[in-house]
């Protein structure tokens, strides 16, 4: 909207008539005390003042006009017919004006300038929207980012807490494993002598005092059986409880600890006629006692577990990978060993598989295969305690494959 400022009504009416030809909106002030009220309550976008008017000439209102904040930016169109002097001209843009026109003036060049101060005003609006805009948006950027660094500063506290928590969470279970490992061992340990006493003593009175009793003989005979089968039973709890130790890994060469595991198992592979085929392995950081207990009872479980009809036939080869994984294609040199112990047994259910690394977990009675139940959770845990991994890939009827993936390089030298 356009105000114009004129103590003249004739004057007033014949520019409102003008600009509104040329669709502006206008408003009128017959005093520049009235032009400073409705500044104060309405926008406008230029403002045609006349200079020589009663009481409030023309540049105190442009004066007025330029000191308020609202308004300092709308611009101000001096008409005058009577200082048209230079000096008149001069103070009118001192006091803040942006042009001077002396009458009689040119209609053309009043629109034409009107129109251009127009657009600037329009413009210089729209502008002060965008940088009000721009200034929100960074202020609720700003804000946004300090809420961000907040939180984030809260996840860090509440994720070193929680470190924190975890890793005394961590040597409390290391520290009671340890414990129960060590009670475990104890208890087992101090089992072993009492029950050497009742195994001796019942052999005693089996060949001193039922020698002519078959009955009693054949009962004793079960105690007998039971006694041994509890002190083999206590003897892999200690095989177990003593992975638990902290022991140092050395460069361990995998066929001298084969070639020892099969000749304590000698004598099982000569009466099973089993056939051995071993390919040579490398070498790798481990803790050779347990590597020997770990192939001594694969080499086992896979003799007992044999087909009574078919000859036993256990392979052992391997092959270098670059991941700690089952699935990983060969390569050369790589960082890790991939071994495989197969043979020609009975298998398993592949839905069983996930329950023979377990304690005391066993698929088969003992009237069928003698056992523990703990040779397998024995081999898991050297394994875990290598850092690596085992699977096993088998049928009923078909044989099984254990498959163990272990560090040719162990990252520290205890464990």
């Amino acid at each position: 909207m356009i105000l114009i400022v004129d103590d003249k009504y004739e004057n007033l009416f014949s520019l409102k008539t003008l600009l509104q030809l040329y669709a502006y909106e206008t408003d009128t002030a017959a005093s520049g005390e009235e032009a400073l009220k409705k500044i104060l309550k309405n926008e406008y976008s230029v403002i045609i003042l006349d200079v020589q008017m009663p009481d409030m000439d023309g540049y105190e209102v442009a004066e007025a006009i330029s000191g308020l904040n609202k308004t300092r930016d709308i611009p101000i169109i001096f008409l005058s017919a009577v200082n048209i002097d230079k000096r008149f001209i001069a103070k009118g843009y001192d006091s803040g004006g942006v042009d001077y026109i002396t009458k009689p003036f040119d209609n053309d060049l009043l629109l034409l300038k009107v129109r251009t101060f127009y657009r600037l005003y329009q413009q210089r609006m729209e502008l002060k929207k965008v940088e009000e805009a721009l200034r929100r948006e960074i202020e609720m950027r700003k804000r946004s980012q300090e809420e961000v660094e907040q939180i984030n500063s809260l996840l860090e506290y509440k994720v070193e807490e929680r470190t924190k928590d975890l890793t005394q969470l961590n040597k409390d279970l290391e520290s009671r494993n340890a414990e129960l490992a060590q009670y475990a061992y104890l208890a087992s340990h101090d089992l072993q002598e009492p029950l050497r006493k009742i195994i001796t003593f019942i052999k005693i009175i089996d060949e001193k005092y039922l020698a002519g009793i078959p009955e009693a003989k054949q009962e004793m005979t079960k105690v007998i059986t039971s006694s041994e089968r509890m002190r083999n039973l206590i003897n892999a709890l200690l095989s177990y409880s003593k992975l638990s130790a902290g022991s140092y890994f050395a460069p361990v060469n995998l066929n001298e600890v084969i070639k020892d595991a099969l000749a304590d198992l000698e004598l099982a592979i000569k009466d099973k006629q089993a056939l051995i085929q071993v390919t040579t392995l490398p070498e790798l950081d481990a803790i050779a006692a347990q590597m020997r207990q770990l192939f001594q009872n694969l080499l086992s479980n896979a003799l007992k577990f044999s087909k009574k009809t078919i000859r036993p036939q256990i392979k052992i080869y391997s092959e270098l990978v670059d991941e700690l994984s089952m699935e990983a294609l060969p390569v050369q040199p790589g960082k890790y060993v991939r071994i495989h112990v197969c043979d020609n047994g009975i298998g398993l259910d592949e839905s069983y598989i996930d329950k023979i690394f377990v304690i005391f977990q066993r698929l088969h009675g003992r009237t069928q295969y003698e056992g523990t139940g703990i040779g397998l959770a024995i081999v898991k845990k050297i394994v875990e305690k290598h850092n690596g991994l085992i699977g096993v890939k088998s049928h009923e009827g078909e044989g099984a494959t254990f498959t163990i993936v272990l560090p040719l390089k162990q990252g520290n030298n205890t464990n």
